[in-house]
């Protein structure tokens, strides 16, 4: 008799539209504290006041001062972690297509991962608000506050701000993939923020198995998960990973 691991595995070695939608969960174990929850960034930060674009707008050298310089640093030092390797291997054996994430850190480019659509964009790029150039966060010089480009724009990062919408281009992506996918894997996130939520019940309605893999059970776990394998991202992606590898050596 399958386990739930062994049969989460089988179904993913035969996908090859399979699409990852990945929360704060995976990123923790890179040392990223969630925005959301017990010890996330909002218990030490108002998000009105540092995180809303006319926060930023009305005082950057305060929201720089205060808060980016504190999340630059942490974020410049993070590095991808097992889950984030785990899916960046999926997508080199042809599996994984696409990541939707609702993260801001860029790990999942840094792990090897090519598409991935930045639900809330990042914090791992830089726009001059004068000039529209574009910069990475560690070639920021915070010696200056706020800090300037060459031609003396205000950088800001290239996130969603409380108060902005989401581009509806990434959301109309990330509606197709989900609409388009076989298998959707949802790693590390609580499933209760949308409209990144509303993803593996596209998924679901379309026909695409659903995995789960979270520490915790989720409004997702018992209506709408095919396949919950609780646990760290990183640890159980691994597991997974290596169960997969086993029913694609199966095959050939």
């Amino acid at each position: 008799m399958d386990t739930l691991m062994q049969g989460a595995a089988r179904d993913l070695a035969r996908s090859n539209r399979a699409v990852a939608l990945t929360g704060a969960g995976i990123s923790v174990e890179s040392g990223i504290p969630p925005f959301r929850g017990k010890g996330g960034v909002w218990e030490k930060f108002d998000p009105m006041a540092y995180a809303h674009i006319d926060a930023f707008l009305q005082d950057p050298e305060r929201v720089w001062r205060e808060f980016l310089v504190v999340l630059k640093a942490t974020l410049d030092i993070a590095a991808p972690n097992a889950g984030h390797h785990g899916l960046a291997r999926l997508e080199a054996l042809g599996i994984l297509t696409t990541i939707i994430t609702q993260n801001i850190d860029g790990l999942h480019q840094a792990a090897g991962n090519s598409d991935v659509i930045e639900f809330h964009g990042t914090f791992a790029r830089y726009r001059c608000m004068a000039c529209g150039a574009r910069i990475s966060s560690r070639r920021i010089d915070t010696r200056r506050m706020p800090p300037r480009c060459d031609c003396g724009g205000i950088f800001r990062p290239e996130c969603v701000f409380f108060g902005e919408m989401i581009p509806p281009q990434r959301l109309w992506r990330s509606e197709q993939v989900a609409a388009s996918c076989d298998v959707m894997l949802v790693v590390g996130t609580s499933a209760v923020v949308q409209p990144a939520a509303l993803m593996p019940l596209i998924a679901k309605q379309s026909g695409a198995t659903v995995i789960e893999i979270n520490p915790e059970r989720t409004p997702l776990t018992d209506s709408v998960s095919d396949y919950f394998l609780q646990g760290g991202a990183g640890e159980t992606m691994t597991e997974l990973l290596q169960q997969v590898q086993r029913h694609i050596a199966e095959t050939i």
